[in-house]
């Protein structure tokens, strides 16, 4: 089976799994829902320090979302030898992981823009004249959504090698709420080359660290490639 087909067998398992579906619609409700909650407390006064941030804070939410969509659109592989139907039909393991990560990087990809823009007309409105400038606000939204994907992708990959979303799930969400912070507070310069704190300095006004919106964002990126060159490893080299 040729790339096209295979891909095209992924995106239906993608759009008629209600988990999935849902996964993606959680990525815009939480980020929406926790940014605009953040604006209206920033607004009173409780950190106008970085409008940028103020307007973005929910992606810290959302990223969560997109973890949990990459997560379980991969581990659907590997419950009720799924795997094994999977690759009678499409033999090659490197064309059959390259049209799953397509088909998880574009929606979220797409949900992420959107859910960048939503989220920004909402700090917009909520936060008035201390909300971010439009230009700035525009890379924040994009920023967002590249950072959202990114981080699917390297759940995606982490997932491919544990062969378990409880496991990856396990590992991603404690180190993003606990671990990622307490590194953060012991040392910034550590913290800034994880994943999720890199991809996040774009959606900050200024930032006290060495990386950029760009630098940060290709950190994370090198994250999620490392992680899928490694999930692509495993499909390849172990049994189904």
């Amino acid at each position: 089976m040729s790339f096209a087909p295979a891909l095209h067998a992924e995106w239906i398992k993608v759009r008629t799994l209600r988990s999935l579906v849902g996964g993606l619609a959680a990525i815009l409700v939480a980020t929406a829902v926790f940014s605009a909650l953040f604006a209206s407390s920033a607004d009173s006064g409780v950190d106008d320090t970085d409008p940028l941030f103020s307007a973005f804070f929910g992606v810290s939410f959302g990223q969560i979302a997109a973890i949990a969509f990459g997560t379980t659109a991969l581990s659907s592989e590997f419950r009720g030898g799924a795997l094994r139907l999977t690759l009678s039909a499409v033999p090659d393991r490197g064309r059959w992981f390259a049209a799953k990560a397509t088909v998880i990087a574009l929606p979220v990809l797409a949900t992420g823009l959107l859910t960048g823009l939503v989220t920004l007309l909402l700090g917009k409105a909520l936060l008035g004249s201390s909300g971010p400038a439009w230009g700035e606000g525009l890379r924040g939204a994009v920023g967002c959504g590249l950072h959202l994907t990114l981080m699917a992708l390297f759940a995606a990959g982490l997932t491919a090698v544990l062969r378990s979303g409880v496991a990856t799930l396990s590992i991603l969400i404690p180190f993003l709420l606990i671990v990622s912070f307490v590194i953060g507070d012991l040392s910034s310069g550590v913290a800034d080359l994880l994943p999720d704190r890199a991809g996040q300095v774009a959606l900050h006004s200024s930032w006290d660290g060495s990386l950029g919106p760009w630098s940060g964002l290709a950190v994370t990126a090198v994250w999620a490639a490392a992680a899928l060159l490694a999930g692509a490893w495993s499909i390849r080299r172990r049994d189904a």
